[in-house]
């Protein structure tokens, strides 16, 4: 009878550990693939069924009715939870996001037929003679430059991703900058990070305002919010405020999202934060078989209790999302005249930055793109001008 026993024991716990096995590899095809915050602990939900189930067979702790009945509830549980779970997927997928990779930049393509950049009335009083020199920037600042191209440049197709007048988002551009391989960039200040590569090259960073542009945040269309105050923007990115409901809106919690290290908008952030810490961003998982588990800033997503960031023209603009709804700030709505007058409080100025180039042409460029010509491109555009002299 023991001895009896004993076999079942060990071939209990032989069946376990294959099982046990089982379940380990597909714990990490699962960490590859991703999902592993659902399915590891679904696998370890199953695997715990498997082994009382194959417990049950070896000792007999249930009779074969009532076995049969914590069976069908078991996959019930399991069947719901994955659907629940994938449904809830399929609705998020489905959210609309706010990101710069849905801007199609070649719309605003300089020479291009139809282009979205804007024109001189007249011929441009400068003209590029020789190389022109290799433009680079913010994507929201693209339409910018590419109509400067248009009104000074030789004639021909500049790729708006690969050609003297391109668009590789702001760390790129200043990446690009600082080790030398464009002349110039277009792009809101750099940050400290920035600063520091530039320092340990070397390198001193030239900022030369060109205009102005408000730095505006936004919600779900159907959130009754419409202002904050400064004070409650910094609560809200501190993690001081939680919930909608400390600033006069629903009781539910707040989604706060942020933009990657670097990137214009979230330098914008750091630089308004002052020495305020910013908690840590809501966390997308992004699962590749090459890096393994990279936890990365999401793309905003357009929840219903979210709450995002970005520059005026960008949302109103390139993106003409009607899903949200931008805030107004201290009582003041972000529009031209708010950030003309100075009255919006979250204006800032957008530069063009250089590196020391030799291209004899950087200079007589920048010296153009303050004249009344190039501040009127930027008025037409749709930013402020630097001065109001272009009117």
């Amino acid at each position: 009878m023991n001895a009896n026993i004993g076999v079942r024991i060990l071939l209990f716990l032989l069946v376990s550990g294959v099982i046990a096995i089982f379940a380990f590899i597909a714990c990490i095809i699962i960490v590859l693939f991703g999902s592993y915050k659902f399915y590891i602990p679904f696998i370890i939900f199953i695997t715990i069924g498997i082994l009382f189930a194959i417990f049950n067979g070896f000792f007999k702790v249930m009779n074969r009715k009532l076995q049969h009945k914590v069976v069908i509830i078991y996959l019930v549980i399991a069947i719901l939870s994955i659907v629940i779970h994938e449904g809830i997927n399929l609705y998020e997928k489905g959210l609309p996001t706010l990101s710069n990779t849905e801007v199609d930049l070649s719309e605003y393509q300089p020479f291009a037929k139809d282009s979205n950049a804007v024109k001189l009335d007249e011929t441009a009083s400068f003209k590029i003679e020789g190389n022109p020199p290799i433009m680079d920037g913010a994507t929201a600042l693209y339409p910018v430059y590419a109509a400067f191209a248009q009104a000074t440049y030789p004639e021909k197709e500049y790729d708006a991703y690969d050609s003297e007048v391109k668009s590789s988002k702001t760390p790129y551009a200043y990446d690009n900058l600082i080790n030398g391989k464009v002349d110039m960039i277009f792009a809101a200040a750099p940050s400290p990070n920035q600063l520091q590569k530039a320092e340990d090259k070397g390198i001193e960073l030239k900022l030369t305002p060109i205009g102005k542009e408000a730095f505006v945040f936004f919600v779900n269309a159907r959130n009754p919010i419409e202002e904050l105050q400064l004070d409650e923007i910094k609560g809200i990115y501190s993690g001081e405020i939680t919930n909608w409901r400390e600033v006069g809106g629903k009781n539910d919690s707040i989604r706060a999202f942020q933009r990657p290290a670097d990137s214009g908008s979230q330098t914008t952030l750091e630089q308004l934060m002052g020495n305020t810490p910013i908690m840590e961003a809501p966390h997308e998982d992004v699962v590749n078989l090459m890096e393994g588990i990279i936890e990365e800033t999401a793309a905003y997503k357009n929840y219903k209790n979210a709450i995002g960031y970005t520059f005026r023209f960008f949302s109103n603009e390139m993106l003409r999302n009607n899903l949200i709804r931008h805030l107004a700030i201290d009582g003041v709505q972000p529009t031209v005249e708010t950030i003309r007058s100075g009255e919006y409080p979250l204006t800032s100025e957008f530069y063009v930055v250089t590196a020391g180039s030799d291209n004899p042409n950087v200079e007589p460029f920048i010296d153009w793109i303050l004249s009344d010509e190039g501040q009127s491109i930027i008025e037409d555009t749709g930013y402020v001008p630097i001065s109001e002299s272009g009117r």
